[in-house]
């Protein structure tokens, strides 16, 4: 049996990882391989009361992330809908290239930890499109605004989907993940923004001239902007509290947050005609998430978890020990692997294959785990779903990142981990 799903798990790891070239999306490739190695588990097994208890432990941890992505990207584009991201955007102001990449890659940073390095990376590349006429001044910004985001994303339980499942599998928590990663983060980002800073001194900004279309993309008043982006940011900074306070699941969090911004949004727009009213409803909201995305990481997870139940991530586990040895070397090849292999599943079966009565909440494993696989998919530009939405907004050609940030990448990526070891065997 472990040889059987194991092979079914490879086939559709790389029927996910060849999502382009077999043109189906990846999230067929994860819902097929979930349902084709259950069934082979439940076979094999003989006793359906015991795989239908461990589906149904693996369903509730999995529907918790699912409902709390719902809920996170519900807000997001509320805010989005009703312009609230320019609240930020409208005070970057600079001269030199040099400061206004400082500037965006300081705000991505923080951004991200707040919504998620996905978003943030949209609304990021979108407003250099507004700031920059030179597509070669785009295209850099872009690529530090893939590293920016996923540094950013990774200290956070918000910022990033495995730093969120982490935490909401209770490996790590919110004041430990926040104080104990923002500063390798932060080198993560500095080392290559302070490079690429360097070679943008004293050249100066080139704006794309003012279109019709510009003038015309505001439709919400300053009033509705400023409550929206407030009212969201608060709901989404009020799910650690809450699950600190109340010792309840983040996604329940973050519904109620959800709905306390669904009313206020309904009784600002109340008096509105129903046409004009249509485009800032949560509603129309939830038309605009990206599904799939959340239908991957049922799949995926699901899919991980019959591993898990059947031994063979325990297995794995011992194998790396016994081959590489030291835990920091084997949470540092799994970044680097989650460059070229969705994090998502490297995290997941990372969950499984160690156990928490030996590495318990906010050990060194988990926390560094979440540093190397968040920010370890900067090294390739379709090593996160940032650089992949970057990739598509501008284009960018995977040949031109590897050659101009792949290195740059990588030596943010191991400066912030020798930060984190050494801050680790400084205070622990």
């Amino acid at each position: 049996m472990f040889e059987i799903l194991v092979f079914v798990f490879v086939l559709a790891y790389a029927a996910i990882a060849l999502e382009e070239p077999l043109k189906t999306n990846k999230s067929a490739a994860a819902l097929i391989g979930a349902g084709v190695l259950w069934t082979i588990y439940a076979l094999a097994t003989g006793a359906p009361e015991i795989v239908d208890e461990q589906l149904n432990e693996s369903l509730v941890e999995t529907a918790q992330i699912a409902f709390f992505l719902l809920g996170a990207m519900t807000i997001v584009e509320v805010i989005d809908a009703h312009d609230g991201f320019d609240v930020i955007t409208a005070r970057l102001k600079a001269r030199t290239m040099a400061t206004l990449l400082l500037f965006i890659c300081i705000v991505t940073f923080f951004l991200s930890a707040i919504l998620d390095n996905l978003t943030t990376t949209i609304v990021m590349v979108s407003l250099c499109k507004r700031l920059l006429q030179e597509r070669s001044d785009r295209l850099l910004f872009a690529g530090m605004i893939v590293i920016s985001a996923n540094a950013g994303g990774a200290w956070s339980p918000m910022g990033d989907v495995t730093t969120t499942m982490l935490w909401i599998g209770g490996q790590v928590t919110t004041l430990a993940i926040v104080t104990k990663l923002i500063l390798p983060s932060l080198v993560n980002m500095a080392v290559p923004l302070a490079i690429v800073s360097y070679g943008l001194r004293g050249k100066p900004i080139v704006a794309p001239e003012k279109t019709e279309l510009d003038s015309e993309s505001m439709q919400s008043t300053p009033f509705e902007r400023n409550l929206m982006f407030t009212a969201g940011l608060l709901a989404l900074l009020s799910v650690p509290v809450f699950k600190t306070v109340t010792h309840l699941p983040p996604f329940l969090g973050v519904l109620l947050g959800l709905g306390v911004l669904w009313a206020i949004g309904d009784r600002m727009h109340s008096g509105k005609p129903h046409e004009e009213r249509k485009r800032v409803t949560i509603a129309h909201a939830l038309t605009r998430i990206d599904m799939s995305a959340i239908t991957f990481f049922i799949g995926i997870l699901l899919a991980v978890a019959t591993l898990g139940h059947a031994g063979i991530l325990e297995t794995l586990a011992d194998l790396l020990d016994q081959v590489i040895g030291r835990l920091d070397l084997i949470v540092i090849a799994i970044g680097f692997v989650s460059a070229i292999i969705d994090n998502v599943p490297m995290v997941a079966g990372a969950m499984g294959m160690y156990s928490m009565e030996t590495h318990p909440t906010d050990s060194f494993l988990w926390e560094f785990l979440a540093y190397c696989a968040g920010t370890g998919g900067s090294i390739l530009i379709i090593g996160s779903a940032a650089g992949v939405a970057a990739m598509g907004i501008e284009r960018i050609d995977f040949i031109w990142y590897m050659k101009r940030f792949s290195l740059l990448a990588i030596g943010g990526y191991l400066a912030g981990a020798l930060v984190y070891i050494a801050q680790y065997q400084l205070v622990g």
